[in-house]
């Protein structure tokens, strides 16, 4: 699939002009119902950019590690407008590799949507719009990326974020009991989110663990995966 570079003509919130090189690497838009987080199950607009940094060991969408074709911010937002959408969510592979992502988070927000940001942790969220619901998701051990968290994100996270932790066994479940003490995020955040890893934990298993322990999370499954698989586009 392969869309023309088109031109940018108009100034950003800032104030400066748009340029045609004002572009991103996109795997797909599409409108769907969102599978995670706050606003699970509700029609959201998702705008999949390509290339990630990590190679998580459960990743389904590595689709998206390249290929993808070149568009406008302009012509982002206007291909989002199609769907008359109040949710938008921006994802990957890891949005924020692609600097001009922020370009395109204030453009959203300043249409009116409500935006959110799929993001691995591994990037800075330095620079992203304040009016963005950042949902971020520290690798646990057996992702086999823990080492690429970057941990100065938590003193960036804001009350209206999220933090997600896709859970695998035992062990990163105990880690990421510790980490919700050691940064103190549900002090810190409207939701932290606690996930099986899709085939890999079951689900039962992991509530019986978040019951046992009082833990005031909230347990998410991936309506997209019960409903979709994994079929991109949805």
């Amino acid at each position: 699939m392969t869309n023309p570079i088109d031109n940018d003509a108009v100034l950003y919130r800032d104030g400066t002009p748009a340029q045609a090189a004002m572009t991103l690497r996109l795997t797909e838009i599409f409108y769907s119902l969102q599978g995670e987080a706050r606003t699970v199950g509700l029609p959201t607009v998702f705008v999949r950019l390509t290339g990630c940094p990590l190679r998580c060991v459960y990743c389904d969408t590595e689709y998206a590690f390249s290929g993808g074709y070149l568009l406008s911010v302009a012509s982002i937002v206007t291909q989002v407008a199609s769907h008359a959408p109040r949710y938008v969510t921006v994802t990957g592979g890891e949005p924020l590799a692609q600097p001009n992502c922020l370009r395109l988070l204030s453009r959203l927000c300043d249409a009116g949507y409500e935006v959110s940001l799929e993001t691995s942790g591994a990037m800075s969220l330095k620079g992203v719009d304040p009016r963005v619901v950042a949902v971020l998701d520290l690798k646990t051990p057996a992702s086999g990326e823990m080492r690429r968290n970057d941990y100065n994100n938590i003193a960036l996270l804001r009350p209206h974020h999220q933090v997600k932790f896709v859970i695998c066994d035992r062990q990163d479940y105990e880690w990421a009991r510790f980490k919700l003490d050691e940064y103190s995020l549900l002090e810190r955040v409207s939701d932290v989110l606690f996930s099986p890893s899709f085939g890999q934990l079951e689900g039962r298993q992991l509530a019986e663990w978040i019951l046992a322990d009082n833990l005031q999370v909230r347990m998410q499954l991936q309506l997209h995966k019960l409903l979709w698989h994994d079929e991109p586009g949805h």
